[in-house]
């Protein structure tokens, strides 16, 4: 395959890669972090102390933790229909996506709001501040390197979850490299792609890392 041939392919295969990762990295944070933040509350000795509900909790994010993805993008396809009109294409992929990275992403909340330190907790609460306004005004923004660190960390999941969807029936770049470049034996194709694949990951880390430093520095000079 000439490289005029391989440019639409590459360039449609890396837009609906993009589209399906950013928009499920969306759902995942609006999904994940709530039930990050519920499971630290929700624990022993947490502002919403609640045994049984942690429990639930706890064991739905494991449950989904532990399923391989690949299975859980089959046995998602009745949602997914349900959902979208389809279990086919970038848009229907977006459920699974989203429905695999949000336990992912919820642990990671979880580790991060547990590293705040408890003393600006208690001094708020001992101000009068709410549970909302200590979510909102310490734990969340005390945590937000973490935070930010952890949605680097998704996102890069997410596009391995991406491959993967291509190979059911999604799109991106995945599908093209099993279409184009294994099914048709173009070890070139099949290069390319991994290439363009390596670049995206390195470019999502290099913003991320250079965020969370960014957001370290500025909370060291605030202190």
């Amino acid at each position: 395959m000439t490289w005029s041939e391989m440019q639409p392919l590459l360039t449609q295969g890396t837009v609906d890669t993009l589209y399906m990762v950013l928009w499920s990295a969306l759902v995942t944070v609006a999904g994940g972090l709530p039930l990050g933040v519920l499971l630290v509350l929700t624990d022993k000795g947490g502002l919403l102390q609640n045994t049984v509900v942690n429990k639930v909790i706890g064991v739905i994010v494991n449950i989904g933790r532990s399923l391989p993805f690949i299975i859980l993008l089959i046995a998602l396809i009745p949602f997914t229909t349900w959902v979208v009109g389809t279990f086919i294409g970038p848009t229907a992929m977006i459920v699974p996506l989203a429905v695999g990275a949000i336990p992912f992403f919820a642990r990671l909340v979880e580790t991060a709001i547990r590293e705040v330190d408890h003393g600006l907790v208690e001094a708020v609460q001992s101000m009068g501040g709410s549970i909302p306004t200590i979510v909102r005004k310490v734990l969340l923004p005390q945590a937000l390197p973490s935070l930010v660190s952890g949605v680097t960390t998704t996102l890069i999941v997410l596009i391995g979850y991406s491959a993967m969807a291509g190979a059911v029936g999604g799109e991106g770049l995945g599908s093209k490299a099993v279409t184009y470049g294994f099914q048709r034996f173009d070890n070139q194709f099949m290069l390319i792609t991994v290439a363009l694949l390596i670049v995206i990951v390195t470019v999502i880390q290099l913003i991320g890392d250079l965020t969370v430093r960014l957001l370290a520095r500025r909370g060291r000079t605030a202190s």
